[in-house]
């Protein structure tokens, strides 16, 4: 009776911390939903090697002024490997190759490539999480990529070849810098990865963003530097205070899923903020995806 009590006692437990995971994951995703709109905006002023730099810079001084008010200890030597990665998939690739793109396609159409991101980040739980999921995952995985690489492919929305790599660039290291923070978020905590990764890669993100300077900023308006604040506060930093928490309470692979619903909330954004088209053909793609959230939810272990 009491081995049954103690059981069921852990059994609760872990449906309660699985619950939280998909819950601040989900307001992790809600937050980066707007990064390609933000960035879309700020890339019509801002040079997007300076874009890159500056977000990176301004959220690696807040992380800073939070770790020492808040007296936390350093990593340890053995964790600067898998920040490095991070800040290499979060900090630098993704920001860089989706502000190159967004000079060539449409938020829209970039957001869409976004729907490949969970199962990019699956195969790099797998590889590097040590995570299993069941083989009915896999098969809503691909599903639900599938569902939108069609919607990218099919749609009229303009097309670029270059803007396309990008973005597919931009997927697959960001995918690699979400399971790797995540996976070191179990030990070192979510917020503080983030923050380490921004504070590792600001020797290179400082220079870059000098470097990058314009001449001047008379030619920019106040919604670029709305753009710029927004992926430099949210989208930079707390929106992975939410994301890496929910990985790693909820599991890598399975949070990681609710990203297939990050093109639809983006693409509503991006419609009410930059006046684009929401078609009918996106909501149906919308409820197949919501579908396929729910499945992959249930065989994630």
């Amino acid at each position: 009776m009491v081995l049954f009590t103690v059981s069921q006692l852990n059994q609760e437990f872990l449906m309660e911390k699985t619950t939280s995971g998909w819950i601040n994951g989900f307001i992790g995703v809600a937050i980066f939903a707007g990064s390609l709109p933000a960035t879309r905006v700020a890339v019509t002023d801002l040079n997007p090697t300076f874009l890159t730099g500056a977000r990176a810079t301004i959220a690696a001084l807040l992380s800073a002024a939070l770790l020492l008010a808040l007296r936390q200890s350093r990593p340890k030597w053995t964790d600067l490997p898998s920040l490095a990665l991070t800040a290499l998939g979060v900090v630098v690739g993704f920001p860089l190759f989706t502000a190159l793109a967004l000079q060539q396609v449409t938020a829209a159409y970039a957001m869409v490539f976004v729907g490949c991101l969970p199962l990019c980040t699956a195969i790099f739980a797998v590889l590097r999480g040590g995570e299993h999921p069941r083989p009915l995952f896999w098969l809503f995985s691909v599903v639900g990529a599938a569902f939108v690489i069609s919607y990218a492919a099919l749609g009229s929305m303009g097309t670029s070849l270059q803007g396309s790599l990008l973005m597919l660039a931009a997927i697959v290291v960001c995918g690699m810098g979400y399971a790797e923070g995540a996976r070191l978020s179990r030990t070192l905590g979510g917020w503080q990865v983030i923050s380490w990764a921004l504070i590792l890669a600001l020797p290179i993100m400082l220079p870059v963003t000098l470097l990058a300077l314009p001449a001047s900023f008379a030619h920019v308006s106040t919604s670029a530097w709305l753009g710029l604040a927004y992926v430099s506060l949210f989208s930079m930093l707390i929106g992975f205070i939410f994301w890496y928490r929910g990985l790693a309470q909820g599991g890598i692979a399975a949070v990681g899923q609710i990203q297939l619903l990050q093109p639809f909330m983006g693409l509503g954004l991006a419609a009410l903020l930059l006046h684009e088209k929401v078609s009918w053909a996106m909501l149906l793609i919308t409820l197949g995806t919501v579908l396929c959230v729910a499945g992959a939810k249930k065989y994630a272990r």
